[in-house]
């Protein structure tokens, strides 16, 4: 897994019922571009995070 900043983490539900959740990439800490990421979700909270193989990177949009 390989990320940039700016770049949207997409964590897959894991159970049923479980929502999916979404985070702005904000720092890359590992070489890279591998985890671990800091990461901002829409409430405003901010988290290091060590994406699990439920998780996958989605680009940025280009404008």
């Amino acid at each position: 897994m390989r990320a940039t900043v700016g770049d949207k983490l997409h964590v897959h539900g894991r159970t049923v019922g479980m929502q999916e959740q979404f985070a702005e990439i904000i720092e890359v800490r590992g070489q890279d571009g591998e985890p671990p990421y800091v990461v901002r979700y829409p409430d405003g909270r901010e988290g290091l995070i060590f994406p699990g193989p439920d998780s996958i990177v989605e680009p940025r949009a280009e404008s």
